[in-house]
């Protein structure tokens, strides 16, 4: 076990640092950009004709701007750092009695859901994966139909519409497509027959891609603002692109089980893990900060079915709500070579997530009203997934594992469909 770890750690030096003029995370921003001025929603060409309105609707002007641009950079962000891992004392399981190892569990394991049942004493599971993410929906609308109206700065006299030209909007349509391809590589030993000790090491491939087209929508017969052209001739369209990728390694997780009980039918343990912040945020490849989870484990054997519950909390560091954790699931032995694994996974926001959908715009003058800032719903972004999946022993070899996650409830970045396959040796 040793070995294990040292290879494992060794991997951390392993990973190439890649120097980059921009971080993927900065390229939000970029859907923002119109034209040569460099600075999201400055206006080339009212500052072009010097007309005094070029920077009118800058982030930094304007809360509401930057507090959606902040939005979609923290949605984004979490993404990668959300990903689940495989459950850490998967494949068969023993205990010694009298000297020879008796096994504890009938099926091969769960795949995400952790059971009560620890490896056994000397015992080591070695596991490489690979998860494909291509993310769809944010907050339930689907990333090709995102939409935005952006306000003017409210400059003196007080209240949004005086003067006249504070009436204008720029409205923005924008489509993202951001994936993910998750390689992690698991180590488990059984310190004894009660505790398991662990380490994940994710490496992490991040696409994000997207466009954006923006149009100024007048207050009157001649807008005071304009991407392009002249106060004669203005441009009141723009569009903008931006696309890149990051490989690199991901937030580690350090994890840990203690059975209390172990009964022929009934398994209780304890279990945690920490999740370091290994993994660059800025190229969201990490969360950025390090999380702990703990969770009290159940399960049982009956007959051909063994179930399990996983309750527990999720401690997050940084600017992410933490979250109370909950797993229902079972396996069950299909053939003495092959197991059915089944997972409802959730996490269910804890408190307010600092950064949220700005207010929507009120126009105070000439006449008040009200327009939506974006079609993105303000609520808690708590996620619960779906998981099917199948393990399959091999004549003398190692275990394949295979399964497919679907969010069961709109969170807050989500795909419509997931991924996972690996192999694992328990020896």
């Amino acid at each position: 076990m040793p070995r294990i770890l040292l290879l494992a750690l060794a991997t951390l030096w392993l990973v190439p640092a890649t120097a980059r003029a921009q971080h993927l995370r900065d390229r939000v921003a970029d859907l923002f950009t119109f034209g040569d001025c460099g600075r999201a929603l400055c206006l080339d060409g009212s500052i072009n004709a010097a007309n005094g309105h070029g920077e009118h609707f800058i982030p930094d002007a304007i809360s509401g701007t930057a507090t959606l641009i902040g939005f979609l950079n923290a949605a984004i962000a979490s993404a990668a750092g959300a990903i689940p891992l495989s459950a850490s004392s998967a494949g068969v399981t023993f205990k010694f009695v009298n000297g020879f190892p008796v096994r504890t569990s009938n099926s091969n394991g769960s795949v995400f859901g952790e059971r009560g049942q620890t490896l056994g004493r000397g015992r080591v599971l070695l596991g490489a994966n690979l998860i494909g993410v291509n993310f769809a929906t944010l907050r339930g609308v689907p990333l090709g139909q995102l939409e935005f109206n952006l306000a003017h700065q409210d400059v003196d006299p007080q209240g949004l519409g005086e003067p006249v030209l504070e009436n204008e909007v720029i409205a923005m349509d924008m489509s993202l497509s951001m994936n993910l391809l998750v390689s992690t590589f698991v180590a488990t030993y059984g310190l004894s027959d009660r505790v398991d000790v662990g380490i994940a090491v994710p490496l992490v491939h991040t696409s994000l891609q997207g466009r954006s087209t923006a149009r100024i929508l007048p207050f009157g017969a001649s807008p005071a603002h304009f991407f392009t052209g002249t106060p004669e001739n203005p441009g009141l369209t723009a569009r903008a692109a931006t696309f890149g990728s990051a490989t690199g390694l991901g937030d580690v997780a350090i994890r840990l089980k203690g059975n209390l009980l172990l009964t022929d039918r009934v398994a209780f343990a304890l279990a945690g893990d920490a999740r370091l912040p290994t993994g660059n945020e800025e190229d969201l490849l990490g969360a950025g900060s390090a999380s702990l989870r703990s969770q009290a484990v159940l399960s049982l054997i009956l007959g051909g079915v063994e179930p399990h519950i996983n309750l527990g909390y999720l401690l997050r560091g940084g600017d992410q709500p933490d979250a109370i954790l909950t797993t229902l699931g079972f396996e069950s032995p299909l053939a003495p070579w092959a197991s059915l694994a089944v997972d409802v996974l959730s996490e269910w926001q804890v408190g307010d997530s600092p950064f949220t959908i700005p207010q929507p715009i009120e126009f105070a003058l000439p006449f008040k009203r009200t327009l939506a800032s974006t079609n993105l719903p303000e609520r808690k972004d708590h996620r619960v997934l779906g998981t099917l999946g199948f393990r399959f022993q091999t004549p003398g070899g190692p275990m394949i594992v295979a399964s497919g996650l679907v969010p069961l409830k709109a969170g807050q970045l989500e795909p419509r469909l997931a991924w996972t396959l690996g192999l694992e040796f328990n020896f």
